[in-house]
């Protein structure tokens, strides 16, 4: 059982839904990050998806990329990011993580290594948006023998022929795109996303969680109320972005959590 298996059985006993948020490791600097990520668990999140910035980030909408950049920018690196990691475990060892980015800087480290370092930092999880399941051996397989869940996207494309395929290793969660195209981009809908959240969850016992175009706690309780829990990410880099305090953007995560929760 990981951090994510324990946290979906104790939501289910309490007839909750989940809710996730992501941001940016390093956006607008290491320090401020840090006390952000800190701040997540207080205001209702109950997986936090964190970022590694990357030069490249294909599926990312302009928010996220440009997040992507100012972390760059700032120095942040994926030691960094690991340590962001480190220093949450340090005051609260029961929220899960989940690292979500791209294969290159993992590669670039070699996959022993950053398996190794991710699990000894307090990581639950990774979602690696560019390795297809016909790339298991590189990285999914290894990680979940290490005890990391390894978190597979779903999208709207992803027919009954391919979605076998796509849930053939994936552990933890489900994470069903809810927009073709990318983050931020446009606004999710319940009823154009239940009947693809039911037809996943007919093939697997896992959680399903909905992201892409959350944007309001409303939005989130109506996603949320479809499927096991969403995610939130753009939104929330742009309350980042934009200069908000820490204090400020817990309290707007806070609105969305308990949107998601009242779901």
């Amino acid at each position: 059982m990981t951090r994510i298996d324990t946290t979906f059985a104790r939501l289910k006993a309490e007839g909750k839904k989940a809710f996730v948020a992501y941001v940016m490791a390093g956006d607008p600097d290491y320090e401020t990050s840090l006390e952000i990520v800190k701040s997540l668990p207080g205001a209702g999140v109950d997986i936090i998806e964190l970022g590694m910035p990357f030069t490249d980030p294909m599926a990312d909408g302009e928010t996220i990329q440009l997040a992507g950049q100012r972390a760059l920018e700032g120095g942040q690196t994926l030691d960094k990011t690991l340590q962001i990691a480190r220093e949450l475990r340090k005051v609260n060892d029961s929220t899960p993580i989940v690292m979500m980015g791209y294969y290159n800087p993992i590669y670039s480290r070699g996959v022993a290594n950053f398996v190794a370092q991710a699990k000894e930092a307090g990581i639950d999880g990774l979602i690696i948006v560019d390795l297809p399941p016909e790339e298991d051996d590189e990285l999914c397989i290894p990680a979940q023998k290490a005890g990391l869940n390894f978190i597979r996207l779903a999208t709207p494309t992803t027919d009954d022929r391919r979605l076998p395929k796509v849930l053939q290793n994936t552990s933890g969660f489900v994470y069903y795109v809810s927009i073709t195209g990318i983050t931020g981009a446009a606004e999710a809908q319940a009823a154009d996303v239940a009947p693809e959240v039911a037809r996943i969850k007919a093939q697997t016992d896992l959680p399903v969680i909905v992201g892409f175009g959350i944007k309001t706690p409303e939005a989130a309780q109506s996603i949320a109320g479809i499927a096991d829990g969403c995610v939130v990410g753009s939104a929330i880099v742009a309350q980042i972005a934009s200069g908000k305090s820490v204090a400020e953007i817990a309290g707007f995560v806070a609105g969305l959590a308990a949107g998601a929760h009242r779901a």
